[in-house]
């Protein structure tokens, strides 16, 4: 009965009507009456205290008074607004409550020298305290009402607020709620995780997050609830991993080839370091196996993840297979078949790449090549997804930057064969565990979390811009030794014309403080066409020009060991993220490496926090995990992805250990269970056959 309930509409349940069914509807997303009980309150207030008139105190405080009202007036001053005043007594003094909207409905509903509840803020004028736009209730209906210790407080928005429906009377509804369906909520998780967990039950949960009688039974509400959430979305990742690993064939590369030999024995640039080791055993176990591999690799910018791809491309290549790498940009691409070219010159690998700017005459080959199996590695961009391009046998995809590849884009790529090729997924985007755990729990994830050896971490620091001389002197200094700069300015979409007048400004005292002839400077914007950035890209990587200023459009993919300095102009501007990458651009040679934080003396607290991250640790993982505690994981996975962190009560950051706990327990059970077949898993298969159905938080997973 009781989840036929749930689906009723939510216009019929007493109070609502089809005006306000249709507001809840807009502004919070409730439908039904499922919705309303899963509609969490964000904070609660403490109703068990009742003040006297004589010790209230000027503070912003809300405090409850039992009392009457002896007297109602309207005030109308020569100049101000009019309003309604009551003059509300107990037994130790008077005050007054004060309105200034809905004055006529308010004053036929006011009863005199009635005992009332009156709840709201004080503050003190005249030494007189007032009372605006108090809740009232009669005390012989807040004596009988769910009336809870713990006074719930809604989320709301302006719209509802100024329609009359306000928090009180959300929490009517939700009181004629319980009543309607007389808290017959079934039960979703099996007995024994109950028990294991010492969890309280759904039915005494879902009362004790809207009505709680204590703090401490508000604290087991929410940790069952938050619980019960993060379960079923990890129960929801893990099975499809699983589904994925015995259901979906892919090709089993059964030897380690000459080409892979002959590389790893003769053409290794530089020793592997243990991390890339462990990383490249796990690949070989998954692409062994007949069951498609769907592995994340992370590893910080320069951890040398390029090196571990091409050596599963040589396994796919050892294999008879074709390969192929995606990267969301041409200058990222090039980068690729740049650097992958060198590592094959020797191996004798038919290697091209193919991208929006590629010649008519160069495809056709490049179509022929694939289709007849003499291509052994295509990269490019996503020109790769066209329908034309058609392999003989595509065995392993690898895709870079993955968050910037729609699910759509990405599913292209897997048909382009008959059984799925192998995929991998690589980041330098460095994602905080529990994040990876939701977004990512359907991949194996690997990482590559040491630097090769001989690299210098990056010495990084915060300057003020009332430093700038000391900078630029620096600047020189480093140019007398041979050494090549890079100056960045902040792009944000909004604000393009102001960025772009930045961009220029700087452009130009840059130039007038490094000029021709001593100095040659390159520029590097998104108004340029393609071709105008790669021949100053071009200019500076042959090192023509010793400085380049760019917007974040050298974010990702510029591979130019001589530039030893990155100053970010603005620095306040960016996010973590997008600091510690762009501080990635420097440090890939043998010589010491400076960045440069420039910023203004304002600095708001999480300004204050991000620059002292950066200069703190070079650690991608620690500064992620600063990251998603300053801006939240919705932000943080750009919006494609933030809609899988529609948390209704968890909070990825707050509750790490729960959704560890979590995971735990969804693993243990599926591996016992995949199924969920058991007797004892029967509730729980109902809730997870209805979140199957509502694809709209999966779509985005990889």
């Amino acid at each position: 009965m009781q989840s036929n309930l749930l689906q009723t509409p939510i216009e019929y349940l007493k109070g609502v009507g089809p005006n306000r069914g249709d507001l809840l509807r807009k502004e919070l997303g409730i439908h039904k009456y499922g919705d309303l009980i899963n509609f969490y309150p964000n904070r609660y207030i403490d109703r068990t205290r009742y003040f006297k008139i004589n010790q209230l105190q000027n503070s912003s405080a809300e405090v409850q008074i039992i009392g009457k009202i002896i007297h109602i007036k309207t005030v109308e001053p020569p100049k101000g607004k009019k309003r309604l005043v009551a003059t509300f007594t107990d037994d130790t003094g008077q005050m007054e409550l004060v309105w200034f909207q809905g004055q006529k409905w308010i004053r036929e509903s006011l009863q005199l020298n009635v005992p009332l509840v009156i709840f709201g803020k004080c503050s003190s004028f005249g030494g007189v305290f007032n009372m605006a736009h108090p809740e009232i209730e009669l005390l012989s209906e807040h004596e009988k009402s769910l009336r809870s210790a713990m006074q719930p407080v809604y989320p709301s928005t302006e719209t509802l607020t100024n329609r009359g429906i306000s928090n009180r009377v959300v929490n009517k509804l939700m009181q004629q709620l319980f009543l309607e369906t007389q808290s017959l909520f079934a039960e979703t998780l099996p007995n024994y995780l109950l028990s294991d967990l010492k969890l309280i039950s759904k039915k005494e949960a879902l009362f004790n997050i809207h009505f709680p009688k204590s703090a401490d039974a508000l604290a087991k509400a929410q940790f069952r609830l938050k619980f019960e959430e993060l379960f079923f979305i990890q129960l929801q990742l893990i099975s499809r991993n699983l589904i994925q690993k015995h259901k979906i064939k892919g090709h089993p590369f059964s030897k380690v080839g000459t080409n892979f030999t002959s590389f790893f024995q003769n053409h290794l640039p530089f020793e592997l370091t243990n991390a890339q080791k462990r990383v490249l055993k796990e690949i070989r176990n998954d692409l062994g196996n007949p069951a498609q591999m769907n592995r994340l690799l992370q590893g910080d910018v320069g951890s040398g993840k390029t090196i571990v791809a091409f050596m599963s491309i040589l396994l796919a290549i050892d294999n008879g297979f074709q390969a192929c790498l995606m990267a969301p940009t041409e200058i990222l691409a090039n980068q690729h078949f740049i650097g992958l070219s060198e590592l094959s010159k020797l191996l004798n690998i038919n290697i091209k790449i193919l991208t929006g700017s590629t010649k008519t005459s160069e495809r056709k080959i490049i179509h022929e090549e694939l289709e007849n199996g003499q291509l052994q590695l295509l990269i490019g961009t996503h020109a790769l997804l066209e329908d034309k391009v058609q392999f003989q046998n595509l065995g392993l995809a690898i895709i870079d930057e993955q968050h910037r590849f729609g699910v759509e884009q990405r599913s292209k790529l897997w048909k382009k064969n008959t059984i799925p090729p192998h995929v991998l997924v690589m980041t330098a985007t460095p994602i905080p565990r529990t994040l990876a755990m939701s977004l990512y729990g359907d991949l194996d994830i690997s990482v590559i979390d040491e630097l090769p050896p001989g690299r210098k971490p990056i010495q990084t620091v915060h300057r003020f811009d009332s430093n700038r001389l000391k900078v630029w002197k620096f600047i020189s200094d480093e140019i007398a030794l041979g050494r090549q700069i890079y100056i960045v300015y902040p792009l944000i979409q909004e604000s393009e014309k102001m960025d772009f007048k930045d961009l220029m400004d700087g452009y130009e005292s840059i130039s007038r403080d490094f000029p021709l002839p001593k100095y040659a400077i390159s520029i590097v914007h998104g108004k340029m066409k393609a071709a105008d950035k790669a021949a100053e890209m071009q200019r500076f990587s042959d090192g023509k020009t010793n400085i380049m200023v760019a917007t974040t459009v050298i974010e990702v993919g510029v591979n130019i060991p001589n530039a030893s300095v990155m100053i970010i102009e603005s620095a306040e501007r960016f996010g973590l993220s997008q600091l510690h990458q762009l501080r990635g651009r420097v440090g890939r040679g043998a010589e010491q490496s400076y960045c440069i934080l420039m910023t203004s003396h304002k600095l708001s607290n999480d300004s204050k926090i991000r620059m002292e991250t950066m200069t703190k640790t070079n650690d991608g993982f620690e500064i992620a995990e600063v990251d998603l505690k300053l801006r939240g994981p919705g932000d943080l996975m750009g919006t494609q992805q933030s809609g899988v962190l529609n948390l209704q009560i968890a909070d990825l950051v707050k509750d790490k250990d729960i959704l560890q706990l979590a995971r735990h327990h969804a693993i243990k059970i599926m591996q016992e269970d995949a199924g969920l077949q058991k007797p004892e898993h029967q509730s729980m298969r109902v809730v997870f056959i209805e979140m199957t159905k509502r694809k709209n938080i999966w779509n985005y997973i990889s």
